[in-house]
């Protein structure tokens, strides 16, 4: 064992049998490299990353680089996902270094941490045009020793380069509107009409850009966005890329098609696809996406979620050892006659386009199970009715899932994670109100009060990063939160309060918002640092010295673009100034750099909506059918600025509106009747009340086409 074996993170855990003296990040390795004089050897990965078990495997398990390791260097393992601050600098390193990045990631650092060399996965000899790991670690170690000055110029380039990349100093600008323009702009130009998605492969879903590109066709009716939001999402929904039989996406495609997927599945890609979905259904009204909204729900409850205490965990592996890929999630012909009639056979392999070759390269025979043909098709090919196809597809799935139930079961990650948890609360949610499901929004609420009740500590103002980890055995460590954990719990409790009325989650809300802007908010220059400034100073090792202000979505939605979020949406809660002009000063921040980063800035973009539209807030009042048919109502369009409370009687709307609609709905005539109203209010004001959903549903489509 070595010291890993004290570690809390499942990812590190995994490495405590390995021959290499690790260490966990922190004071105890940076003044072991000081006394001994030794470099650095820096691995960050994740337990769900398939590259990282290959490289643990081919060469970390090696006892003749473990040699190597131990005798030039000082080793440090981190998880990328429990420290998120430490792997976005290093990131910016080696993409600095190489043009390169993601996990694992190999950094090689001075004493203090300072980055001069490092890369990706390396294999353990020269192979795949990439040199063998042992042979860099020798040259590694003799420049260290030989060319020392040379390394220490080049550690001070990199740290410069990743001050200036992350810092974003003196890239202020006017705030323009037309930055939202120009990032739908953007997401056009990049669509791939063919498949859908942006760009070519690997294919990334961009959740936040097609968010904005959804609201934006909820106020246009533009068809060319249509064909954007219709086309990416049911290639999505029919590809490989999504799990046809357990539901829940895998987190990206490598083709362009969205037909093989990298196998993990990650929460944080589930929660923001979760959304498009959603609010796709919202503005088009296609059946396709409310399904796979439901689906992902199913998958998550089933998979990622602690049922008894609430919470989400944060991700599932992609294959259960070094020479699986995807073997858990793909079939070959042999396997799927095994389980299925010959009948139940000739329609899913047409289907699931099952063959005897497939899509996977290191085995032909396994297929990735995509939507090939409609069901018409296979109906008139196959000469039946197509009720009868589809009795038979649904036969073979179950069949087939449960099949693959009886496989080895590729490893659940059940940390749980506040700022991944936030993000789920706010889709399921989201989901819950749009498509009527009470079982998501009780479990999405239990496990925002756990996030709470574990997380937050209100005598200090200060959230925590870590709720649970994996593994039962391992010891609890506090990790500071960081600006993501506070943005995104902020969104999610203002989310529980408009699923609720319960104001003490508006009040959580305001605290955390608060307790944001006191640690991370910039007075300055504007914009959020993604650490907390009132951290002990002691603790910034290595590259953690240098200030950072996330902008670019990468992989979930970008820290200050997230803050804004929740600054402009307590503002239009509260009309307190203070939060309009800490969003304002972090839109201004960015904005004279923002239109370079086109879809990756897309959450900025959703952002800068909150800030130029006024919102749009929707009170319905009452208890009664009429009540549940005005909310439903109000529910079923889509506005990224439109927010629907529902409160239940007359008696109790005081205690439970926040200050701006406090001012005003008590004193409206039609609310002191006591009948079901629906309110609508922008700006600050009020419009009359509203009785008929049809009314409601058309002054809701105005005021949307409007903004």
């Amino acid at each position: 064992m070595n010291s890993l074996e004290h570690a809390s993170s499942a990812y590190l855990r995994s490495a405590m049998h390995q021959p290499i003296r690790w260490h966990e990040w922190g004071e105890a390795a940076f003044a072991a490299a000081k006394e001994q004089d030794k470099p650095i050897l820096l691995d960050i990965g994740a337990v769900w990353c398939h590259w990282c078990h290959v490289m643990d495997r081919e060469s970390y398990d090696n006892e003749h680089i473990a040699a190597l390791i131990n005798e030039h260097f000082i080793a440090i393992k981190v998880d990328r996902d429990e420290r998120p601050d430490v792997d976005a600098r290093y990131q910016a390193a080696v993409q600095a270094i190489s043009g390169q990045g993601g996990w694992p990631l190999t950094a090689f650092l001075t004493a203090d941490g300072r980055p001069f060399f490092g890369g990706t996965y390396f294999p353990p000899d020269d192979h795949y045009g990439r040199p063998g790991f042992a042979r860099v670690l020798k040259s590694i170690a003799n420049a260290y020793k030989e060319k020392h000055n040379e390394v220490m110029e080049s550690a001070d380039s990199v740290m410069g380069a990743i001050e200036h990349q992350e810092a974003y100093a003196g890239r202020s600008g006017n705030i323009e509107p037309a930055t939202i323009t120009n990032i739908i702009d953007s997401a056009r130009k990049m669509f791939d009409r063919h498949n859908g998605g942006f760009g070519d492969k690997p294919k990334f879903p961009h959740s936040p850009a097609l968010d904005l590109v959804i609201d934006e066709f909820a106020r246009t009716q533009d068809e060319e966005l249509a064909v954007i939001i219709d086309t990416t999402l049911e290639r999505m929904a029919t590809g490989g890329v999504y799990d046809q039989l357990a539901g829940g996406f895998h987190r990206y495609s490598v083709d362009e098609r969205w037909i093989v997927p990298h196998f993990e599945k990650m929460s944080y890609d589930n929660s923001e696809l979760l959304k498009n979905y959603v609010h796709a259904w919202q503005a088009t009204g296609s059946p396709l996406f409310s399904a796979i909204a439901q689906d992902i729900i199913r998958w998550t409850d089933e998979w990622l979620s602690d049922r008894e205490r609430g919470g989400f965990y944060a991700s599932q592996d992609a294959d259960i050892n070094m020479d699986d890929d995807g073997d858990y999630f793909t079939w070959t012909l042999d396997e799927a006659r095994t389980v299925l009639t010959a009948d139940e056979l000739t329609v899913t392999a047409a289907y699931y386009d099952i063959g005897e070759v497939g899509e996977m390269h290191h085995d032909p025979h396994k297929n990735v199970l995509f939507v090939k043909e409609t069901m018409d098709v296979i109906a008139e090919k196959s000469g039946r009715a197509e009720d009868e196809v589809l009795a038979l597809l649904s036969s073979a799935r179950k069949k087939m899932y449960a099949a693959r139930l009886r496989r080895p079961t590729p490893y659940i990650d059940k940390t749980i994670y506040v700022n991944w948890n936030a993000m789920m609360v706010s889709a399921y949610l989201e989901a819950a109100g749009a498509l009527n499901l009470e079982a998501a929004r009780k479990f999405a609420l239990k496990s925002l009060d756990r996030v709470l009740a574990t997380a937050w500590d209100a005598k200090r103002n200060r959230l925590n990063h870590v709720i649970a980890y994996s593994d039962p055995a391992a010891q609890h460590r506090l990790v500071p939160g960081m600006l993501d954990d506070y943005a995104f719990t902020t969104i999610a409790c203002l989310d529980a309060y408009c699923a609720t009325a319960d104001l003490t989650y508006f009040k959580f809300a305001r605290s955390i918002g608060d307790a944001m802007i006191a640690r991370f908010h910039d007075s300055t220059s504007g914009g959020f640092f993604d650490m907390d400034s009132q951290a002990d100073p002691t603790g910034l090792l290595g590259a953690l010295t240098a200030r950072r202000k996330p902008l670019q979505d990468s992989p979930t939605p970008a820290g200050n673009s997230a803050a804004a979020i929740a600054m402009m949406r307590l503002f239009h809660f509260t009309n307190d100034s203070k939060y309009k002009d800490v969003g304002e000063d972090t839109l201004e921040a960015f904005a004279g750099i923002v239109n370079h980063f086109g879809i990756f800035a897309a959450t900025f973009g959703i952002a800068l909506r909150l800030f130029v539209e006024p919102a749009i807030q929707v009170v319905v009042i009452g208890d009664d059918a009429a009540a549940e048919e005005l909310h439903a109502a109000a529910l079923a369009h889509f506005a990224l600025n439109k927010e629907v409370i529902r409160l239940p009687a007359v008696h109790v709307i005081a205690q439970n509106l926040p200050p701006s609609l406090a001012e005003t709905i008590p004193q409206l005539p039609a609310v002191l009747e006591g009948s079901s109203v629906a309110v609508i209010c922008s700006g600050f004001t009020c419009q009359p009340p509203i009785t008929v959903p049809s009314e409601l549903s058309e002054t809701l489509v105005r005021a949307i086409r409007r903004a």
